[in-house]
């Protein structure tokens, strides 16, 4: 009785730890502290040089990135046509412009080959 007892607990508490692993809670970059602040064509040259490196560098990461917007679509903008960036909340797309210089921080989720532009998700303005 003693040994299915001791079981029992075990695996409660795996699958305790087992679902708190799992569902953890999401990151919030908005008040995250930026690891890096980099210029777009700095972390593309690095992207493009050798992704392995830069990847560990940068992949996971918050970042902050300096340049001016070259493209803008309903919930994304291109900054200096080298970095992508996914933006938060839709509203945030309102106030910018094309040709305008802005900071933004943001998740980089990695490099695209084919497009050959960096990417970042969960970005939002820095004010």
């Amino acid at each position: 009785m003693k040994k299915k007892i001791t079981f029992i607990v075990i695996v409660l508490i795996f699958a305790f730890l087992g679902y708190n692993y799992l569902y953890q809670e999401h990151r919030d970059i908005y008040n995250e502290y930026a690891q890096f602040s980099v210029l777009p064509n700095d972390i593309l040259k690095e992207f493009k040089t050798n992704s392995s490196i830069a990847e560990g560098k940068y992949l996971n990461k918050t970042i902050e990135i300096t340049g001016t917007v070259t493209e803008i679509t309903e919930t994304d903008i291109t900054i200096n046509n080298a970095v992508f960036c996914n933006l938060s909340t839709n509203l945030e797309t309102k106030k910018i412009k094309i040709n305008t210089k802005i900071i933004i921080k943001g998740r980089c989720i990695g490099y695209d080959d084919l497009l050959e532009i960096v990417k970042l998700d969960q970005c939002n303005l820095k004010k």
